[in-house]
């Protein structure tokens, strides 16, 4: 077994297509089935269930996933500890996000990033929290701004960044638009607009409806912001989304207050325990452009061991 065929492995789990994961690794499909091929003789198993359109991992393939993202990682923590002895900072980052979590201009901060650091490979993903959050914990992902919803995995941080009150979202001619407060009880008669399961949103309006002792259901689900700001706009229907969303259409849709004992909107930074020289690389970019009084917040919040890696 080779790091080769578990790299090519790995992305055929990932993109579960054989021809995009080929594309990827700048090989041919014949190349990379054959590869795969070998990999499962050795193992004396199948590792993914195929199809016309696409691929799926057998119960072996997902074992293998787990060991092989670790070793992949491993490998890659070697090499880049070497480099970093030689004063270079070489290797991947991944970043992933939220979108609109706000508290960082990321598009900006990655440009900075890799304007300094040439020998970086930088990549981006966008997912829900939840999502992203195990991909830290898996090695996936190696720095990332999520909404914090809940203890963090074993081998991740969550070092809070700013922390917002939760509002519903309506338009002018809803009868929720002259209230100065609405409570669940109201909102379970309304047709809700929400997020798709996983983004932080969503988690914490089901946290607070569960409470509530009510299911929390959403007529409309979203994977982006501004499509759920267009569906309000058009009253059809309320959304329960951070305070700041609503500064996206100012004027035009209002935020109505919800009872204080709901659930806090945290915008977090996501690392592993001993992220890589790139990581530690970009986390100290981010501490240096975070104004004073959050900084000082993470430093007396965390245990500082990403901290004074960086």
């Amino acid at each position: 077994m080779e790091l080769r065929q578990l790299e090519h492995f790995v992305t055929v789990a990932d993109e579960r297509h054989f021809t995009r994961a080929a594309e990827l690794l700048q090989i041919s499909q014949s190349g990379l089935s054959a590869s795969i091929r070998a990999l499962e003789t050795e193992l004396g198993t199948s590792l993914f269930v195929r199809s016309t359109r696409r691929v799926e991992l057998t119960a072996a393939g997902q074992a293998l996933l787990v060991e092989s993202l670790r070793t992949l990682a491993s490998a890659a923590a070697a090499q880049n500890a070497v480099a970093a002895v030689r004063g270079l900072i070489r290797g991947r980052l991944t970043v992933g996000a939220e979108p609109c979590v706000g508290s960082v201009d990321l598009p900006a901060e990655l440009g900075r990033f890799r304007s300094a650091n040439r020998g970086v490979e930088v990549r981006l993903r966008y997912e829900g929290s939840s999502e992203i959050i195990e991909s830290v914990a898996s090695g996936r992902i190696d720095v990332a701004l999520v909404v914090a919803t809940g203890a963090a995995p074993p081998g991740v941080q969550l070092l809070p960044l700013s922390t917002q009150k939760l509002v519903v979202l309506c338009h002018p001619d809803h009868l929720f638009a002259t209230r100065a407060e609405v409570d669940l009880d109201s909102l379970c008669t309304q047709s809700l607009i929400g997020f798709q399961p996983g983004w932080g949103a969503n988690v914490l309006a089901r946290r607070a409806f569960a409470a509530a002792g009510f299911d929390y259901r959403a007529a409309m689900e979203v994977n982006d912001v501004h499509p759920l700001l267009d569906l309000v706009g058009y009253n059809l229907g309320v959304a329960i989304v951070p305070e700041s969303f609503a500064a996206k259409r100012p004027g035009v849709l209002r935020a109505i207050p919800l009872p204080q004992d709901m659930p806090e909107w945290t915008v977090a930074i996501a690392a592993a325990d001993e992220p890589s020289p790139a990581a530690t690389a970009f986390l100290q970019q981010l501490f240096e452009d975070i104004p004073t009084q959050e900084a000082s917040s993470l430093v007396s919040s965390s245990d500082e061991s990403v901290i004074s890696a960086a």
